[in-house]
């Protein structure tokens, strides 16, 4: 049996494993918006409000690159990932796709543009039909898109996609309930990977696992980016796990970057408050050190309904000063290829004195 999903349909062929991919963006996020209205009334519905879950964020993702999106909860990544995948449409701003700008498609040009971008989502139990097989959720892309018409060849195409994530093909008829949760994850792997895409986004996607199993789907995902060649935006809370697998790491607070950079850059010299602060609370394994002084963030994270004036992060920052509560710093360079949106970036001392964990990004 093949091991190369979907090889019949006459796809794009895989990039051969070691092989450096085409250079350039692939998405472009420009100024990026997204408001969800707060009304009051049951008939006369009268907007009073909004929730700014996205509020002028712009990034590329690089063609071959995993770009990691972290923060707090409520921050607005996964809004961030479902405005590119045009699962929500945005207030203003535009989403670029292979140089195609992609917020305003409907109808079969949408539908086309999806083939190229697939999404594995956070609850492996929640995302899969309990009602159908595995081998109908699998096989389910082929039929939207009118691929692999035949049963039998559609049927062998799932079954390569199951071995291609390391689940057994004989258990084609078995329905999500008959799989562990790392297992059901593997389906939704295989269900994104079925139609060959350029781009993977990744939401939250060990979370909802056991730490056992965690490595085990991070593995794949790595393994499979190198076969297939893809761009990968992985959204996580975990910092430990965005350092294992990023190229890039972009920090998001209250619906704004603060912070984007290379992983080694950003980990071994923050230069945000904020950012400073999620490495700081990273746990660390050596009992000496779990006992130094951590730079824990005070207060709440203030309602996206009502948003701080001028930089977000000033009601919990340690370093606030006047300038920050009158004037929105924007993300400029600070080296090292790291960029950050404050007006007094942290210095080489100040981040020495956070107890930052620092060190390799990537395991040898």
């Amino acid at each position: 049996m093949s091991s190369s999903p979907g090889a019949s349909t006459g796809e794009r062929a895989a990039a051969p494993a070691g092989e450096r991919p085409p250079v350039g963006a692939l998405v472009e996020v420009v100024d990026l918006v997204k408001h969800f209205p707060i009304t009051r009334g049951v008939i006369l519905q009268r907007r009073i409000g909004a929730v700014r879950a996205v509020d002028g964020v712009s990034f590329e993702v690089r063609r071959g690159e995993t770009l990691g999106i972290v923060g707090e909860t409520g921050c607005g990544k996964s809004t961030t990932a479902k405005l590119i995948m045009r699962l929500l449409d945005p207030t203003s701003g535009q989403v670029r796709f292979d140089g195609r700008d992609i917020t305003r498609l409907k109808g079969a040009p949408l539908k086309a543009m999806r083939r190229d971008m697939q999404m594995i989502f956070q609850d492996p139990y929640s995302s899969l039909n309990p009602r159908k097989t595995v081998g109908s959720i699998i096989g389910d892309p082929f039929a939207i898109h009118g691929l692999e018409r035949g049963r039998a060849q559609r049927k062998r195409a799932v079954q390569a996609l199951m071995e291609t994530v390391g689940l057994n093909p004989e258990h084609y008829n078995r329905y999500p309930h008959e799989f562990s949760g790392g297992q059901r994850q593997r389906i939704g792997v295989a269900r994104a990977l079925a139609l060959r895409p350029k781009l993977l986004i990744a939401d939250e996607p060990v979370s909802a696992l056991d730490v056992s199993i965690q490595a085990q789907v991070l593995n794949l995902l790595r393994d499979l980016q190198a076969r297939f060649g893809l761009t990968l935006v992985f959204i996580a809370h975990d910092l430990s796990v965005v350092r294992h697998m990023c190229d890039r790491v972009a920090v998001m607070y209250l619906g704004k970057i603060v912070e984007i950079g290379p992983s080694d850059a950003l980990y071994r010299f923050p230069r945000h408050p904020y950012t400073g602060a999620l490495l700081s609370a990273v746990p660390v394994a050596d009992p000496a050190r779990a006992r130094e002084r951590r730079a824990l963030v005070s207060g709440d994270v203030p309602s996206p309904a009502n948003p701080p004036p001028a930089c977000r992060f000033h009601t919990r920052c340690p370093k606030v000063r006047e300038r920050c509560r009158t004037d929105e710093p924007a993300l400029a360079p600070k080296g090292s290829g790291t960029e950050a949106a404050c007006h007094f970036p942290l210095t080489e001392q100040e981040v020495a004195r956070m107890h930052v964990v620092t060190g390799p990004v990537r395991p040898a």
